[in-house]
């Protein structure tokens, strides 16, 4: 299929051809929650920890007379059911990851991107290349294409101007080809891709 090509200034300067086996696949949410899910959980570090009453600082005297009390026999104070004793089964440190075969990562990343296609949220850019690193200047040029949240996929090599004058603006993100992924599509509203970051995809995903 055919999409335009426009410059930072919104105005068309040619069009491409996408490949469709990127591009114009089904969107399977199916897949497209997986991989999300996939991702979040490498995401997590893991390090929560409760102590077990092997670990919590106790004295090993016996808190009160086996008999006459009235009360339960306890043998120590470090046991789950007494105050200040350590946890029953409570979380451990452990990583959250888990392994996802690449052909269902690829098919997530693609379901992704032709979501946004279909959506007409997906946009094709010249290049990003600004003549300032100032955000005021940057934010004249979203104005221009009527763009707020939104993810920008440049070549191998982000911008530098763009990169550092998008860089406290709430929503606006950018991204090389190589770190384009399901959960940061999904997370902005837009895509932008310049022509160079297509022709990356196509080489990265066409034929996976």
């Amino acid at each position: 299929m055919k999409i335009d090509v426009i410059n930072l200034s919104n105005a068309k300067v040619k069009e491409i051809e996408l490949d469709d086996s990127v591009f114009g696949g089904d969107v399977r949410k199916d897949i497209i929650a997986r991989v999300v899910k996939w991702q979040l959980a490498k995401r997590r570090s893991g390090n929560h920890q409760a102590k077990t009453r092997a670990e919590v600082k106790h004295t090993t005297r016996k808190p009160f007379k086996q008999k006459g009390t009235g009360r339960a026999r306890q043998g120590m104070t470090s046991v789950p059911n007494m105050r200040g004793g350590g946890v029953a089964f409570g979380p451990v440190t452990r990583d959250h990851s888990h392994k996802l075969p690449k052909k269902v990562r690829v098919m997530g990343l693609k379901s992704a991107i032709s979501s946004k296609l279909k959506e007409g949220k997906l946009f094709i850019i010249e290049n990003l290349n600004l003549d300032s690193n100032k955000t005021a200047d940057l934010n004249k040029v979203l104005a221009k294409l009527g763009l707020k949240s939104t993810l920008f996929v440049d070549a191998v090599v982000v911008n530098d101007n763009f990169k550092m004058a998008s860089s406290n603006l709430i929503g606006i993100n950018v991204l090389p080809n190589i770190g384009l992924n399901v959960y940061d599509i999904l997370k902005h509203d837009t895509l932008v891709l310049t022509e160079e970051s297509v022709k990356g995809l196509v080489e990265r995903l066409a034929g996976n």
